[in-house]
């Protein structure tokens, strides 16, 4: 059965910078520091940003001392890949398929 595609998610992953986040955190749980250090980012802007991510549920946070890491939820991305790999058959299927015009 077809699944339509969280649009929150499709949206904060649409940004370059919170692409380039969770590029970094699909290889390692990073902490603020290390993030702002790797994408050039002002503090606040990053904060912003993975407030975005953590709402949509791509990142969840661990607490560790006074910083804060971020780790990648690989469970909604596979979720998402899984919905796109549903698009992309459902079109192979359709493929002949043409409405005539009125």
């Amino acid at each position: 059965m077809l699944t339509s595609v969280d649009p929150d998610v499709i949206r904060a992953l649409g940004d370059p910078l919170r692409l380039q986040i969770v590029t970094l955190l699909a290889r390692e749980t990073l902490c603020t520091t290390h993030l702002v250090e790797e994408t050039g980012a002002k503090q606040t802007n990053l904060s912003n940003h993975m407030k975005v991510l953590r709402e949509t549920g791509v990142v969840e946070t661990e607490p560790c001392g006074r910083f804060t890491y971020y780790k990648l939820k690989p469970d909604v991305l596979a979720g998402l890949s899984g919905q796109f790999a549903e698009l992309a058959e459902s079109a192979r299927a359709a493929a002949g398929n043409k409405r005539a015009c009125p």
